[in-house]
């Protein structure tokens, strides 16, 4: 008799969580995720978008230097000496003056080629710094965004 009191008097005094508890505990969790998780992607596919331009506005600015130095030819892939690493940008990229070759052409350099960053490429079709904009997610007629 003795034993069951004693029993009876440990359940009372035992804490924890309930099913019910717990249960609300998991269904917030879930809710939670579901806002989370794509919100999460949608930082890492502008951030890929970003990184795309980036890399383009640098192979712009590398034509710079490549011009300033007095090159003539079309800047590309042959112009190691002025870029360290063309990032994601893939084969058959160029930036030329959008005038042609010599010094009549416009000072604005235009970057032809396509750029990829994990799923997200960017083809650009004579587009210079003004039309790139870094911090847009969005195209225009010379920058295409496929992802």
């Amino acid at each position: 008799m003795f034993k069951k009191l004693l029993n009876k008097k440990l359940l009372k005094n035992q804490k924890g969580l309930t099913l019910i508890e717990v249960l609300a505990v998991v269904v917030i969790l879930a809710i939670i995720a579901v806002i989370a998780i794509p919100a999460i992607g949608n930082i890492i596919d502008n951030s890929r978008i970003k990184g795309a331009k980036a890399d383009a506005v640098n192979l712009i600015n590398s034509a710079h230097l490549y011009y300033t130095d007095g090159g003539t030819e079309v800047f590309g892939e042959k112009m190691k000496d002025y870029y360290d690493t063309a990032g994601g940008a893939e084969k058959g990229w160029s930036v030329a003056k959008p005038g042609g070759k010599g010094d009549n052409a416009s000072s604005a350099l235009e970057f032809s080629g396509k750029v990829k960053r994990g799923n997200v490429t960017i083809e650009f079709s004579g587009a210079n710094i003004k039309d790139i904009e870094p911090d847009s997610k969005e195209g225009n007629d010379k920058v295409k965004i496929d992802k």
